[in-house]
Formats: C-alpha cells, sequence, structure tokens
C-alpha cells in the first residue's frame, strides 16, 4: 500500500505493478503548522485504518509526519532520509524548526534509513537520532538491466543535467559555465532535463529558462518518464548541485556508462571518485564547474570511455537495487520479528 500526492503518471504505473495507491494532500514546501497538524492527523486515520506491518517514508513531511502518527498507533516507523533539502543547505530559523520535528518524529523510531554517512554522521552529532538507529542505504538502488550500458559515441561533447530545475541543483552554475565555454568549445552542447518545480522555494522561473533558451546557452529537453535515451545521447552528466542524499540521476549515468561531473559535496561525492570515473568541482563555483567540463570534453575518447566503464562498476558494486532491497528486507524481518515477540 502506498500513500502519496495524486500523480497521474506514477498511478499508471502502480496500477500496472498492481499495487494500491491511498492519495492523500501534501504542501511540501508550506511552513503552515495547522496544516501540517491536519497532515499528521491524516496520517494516523490512514494508518489507523491500514494497520500496516510497518511504515516507510521518504521526503520531510512524509518521514516527520507519518513516524509521529505510527508511532501514536504502536507502528514500527522506518523512515528514509534521501537527502537534507533546503532546510539544511541554508541556515537560520527554517533549519532549526525541521530539527526539532525530525528529532521528535524519528525518537521511537527502529531504524532510521540514510544515503550517505555525512548525513547520517549529522543527526547523529546533533542528536537527532541515536547511533543505534542510523543506518546508510547505497541510494535508492539501480535496475542494472534497465540501465545498461550504451556505446560511448565520439564527435562533439553533450552535457546532460537530469534533476529538477532548481537553484539549489546548480542549474544557475551550469548555465554560467555553460555561457563561459560556448566560445572555447564550439559544438559543445549543454542541455537541461527535468521539471520546473513551482512548489520549491529555490525553482527556477519559466521567464528564465526562456531567457536562457533564447540566448542559445542551453537546450531545454522538458521532462520525461524514461531518461535512458538522454542520457545514451549525451556524453557526460552533470550535477553542480549544493548537497544530495545519494543522486539517482549520477547513479542511473554511471549504470549506462556515462563518465560524471559533480561537485565536491555530501552524496555527489559518494558516487564520483575524481579523475576515475569523472570529475569533481567547488559548490557554488561556476568557474571550477566550467574548468572541469571543459577538462572532460579535451579528453581523447577512450579515456572517456575508460571512465565510462570505471562508473558502471562502481553502480554494479555499491549501488545495485538488489543490494538496496536486500537491506529492507533484513531490517523489516528484524522489526516485525520483534514486534510479534519472536
Amino acid at each position: 500500500m502506498i500513500i502519496a500526492p495524486q500523480d497521474v503518471g506514477v498511478e499508471e504505473r502502480m496500477r500496472a505493478l498492481n499495487v494500491d495507491r491511498v492519495p492523500i494532500r501534501i504542501d511540501r514546501s508550506g511552513i503552515n503548522p495547522w496544516s501540517d497538524l491536519k497532515l499528521l492527523a491524516t496520517y494516523r486515520q490512514l494508518l489507523k485504518r491500514l494497520r500496516p506491518a510497518a511504515y516507510l517514508g521518504y521526503t520531510i513531511k512524509p518521514n516527520i509526519y507519518g513516524s509521529m502518527a505510527a508511532a501514536l498507533l504502536g507502528i514500527p516507523a522506518l523512515p528514509n532520509v534521501s537527502g537534507l533539502g533546503t532546510a539544511f543547505i541554508r541556515n537560520g530559523l527554517l533549519q532549526h524548526v525541521v530539527t526539532r520535528l525530525y528529532r521528535f518524529g524519528f525518537r521511537h523510531a527502529p531504524v532510521v534509513f540514510f544515503q550517505n554517512a555525512e548525513d547520517r554522521d549529522l543527526f547523529v552529532s546533533r542528536r537527532i537520532v541515536r547511533p543505534q538507529q542510523a543506518r546508510v542505504l547505497p541510494g535508492s538502488g539501480v535496475d542494472l538491466d534497465r540501465f545498461a550500458p550504451a556505446p560511448l559515441t565520439d564527435g562533439p561533447a553533450t552535457f546532460l543535467f537530469i534533476g529538477r530545475l532548481l537553484r539549489d541543483k546548480g542549474v544557475i552554475e551550469f548555465v554560467e559555465a555553460a555561457r563561459a565555454l560556448n566560445d572555447v568549445l564550439p559544438g559543445a552542447r549543454f542541455q537541461l532535463l527535468g521539471p520546473i518545480d513551482e512548489g520549491n522555494r529555490t525553482s527556477i522561473r519559466p521567464a528564465e529558462l526562456e531567457q536562457w533558451m533564447g540566448q542559445g546557452a542551453i537546450e531545454y529537453l522538458g521532462t520525461t518518464d524514461d531518461v535512458r535515451p538522454f542520457i545514451a545521447a549525451a556524453t557526460a552528466v552533470v550535477l553542480p548541485s549544493y548537497r544530495e542524499g545519494l543522486p539517482r540521476s549520477l547513479l542511473e549515468a554511471g549504470a549506462m556508462g556515462r563518465p560524471l561531473i559533480a561537485t565536491d559535496v555530501p552524496g555527489c561525492r559518494d558516487v564520483v571518485v575524481d579523475g576515475v570515473n569523472g570529475y569533481l568541482c567547488a559548490v557554488r563555483d561556476r568557474f571550477s564547474l566550467a574548468a572541469a567540463i571543459r577538462r572532460m570534453a579535451e579528453l581523447p575518447h577512450e579515456r572517456r570511455v575508460a571512465m565510462g566503464e570505471a562508473a558502471r562498476r562502481q553502480v554494479q558494486d555499491r549501488f545495485s537495487e538488489e543490494l538496496v532491497v536486500r537491506t529492507y528486507l533484513d531490517v523489516l524481518r528484524n522489526v516485525t520479528a520483534v514486534q510479534s515477540g519472536v
């Protein structure tokens, strides 16, 4: 059973998998306490009716309020902190409030999953979770058969960003690097693939995107349910994010044998080994990003192929879907055994 906001595309996929889905309204970026109390009550009502063996949460509000509701009903909660988001990228009152909510929401959870060790250590150091609660997962897992290696073509380089068009994802730096390299790398292409997330405080505005396209700085590819053709057509996948959990775009690109360029921040540096399967650059630094992109573009084709092969091996060894599913099942077996007194 899945509890999530309505999404036509997702609902179709869930039906194809014979998964029951309960729609729920979540104001992702809102900080209205009455709205959040209503969400907590909704989770409690649903979980009381469904009585699951365990509750698995993803993203900040389902993690916090779903875990609170589960605790009230004696249902074990297993939240997954897949990334820290804007609240932890920018210091301030919001971070203080979110920290307190996490601490309260997670205090009864038998296990809290993290997607990289640095996020886990941060939550432990701030006493949001206890060390014995925290467990690092190898991301969300990649289907290695679905994301199979694709031949890397030679010729002018294509650099692809995949993700929501947010400032916190480094979209501004990517566009500025593209502008700086237009004359240096004739024929190189810079592409954005992903939605404008108007519900996020750091979202790129449609007018900005139109301006970039009009200037010829980038190509906007829109959105897609299948990123594989776009990855296959790319020379390298770029993610200049300010902080990540474990970025799926890099994992999927690596699985398909593409070199990677990313910022030297938590999450990204768990995937990219500088000089081996790609390059790391400084965060919030368009000059460092442009230098990494230029370095990749000027590599011999054989060297880029070797980096892509190293990226594929990295995903096979550390981030496969099989490893993630096995970890979840092990934890679920242990938790349900404790609940049943076995």
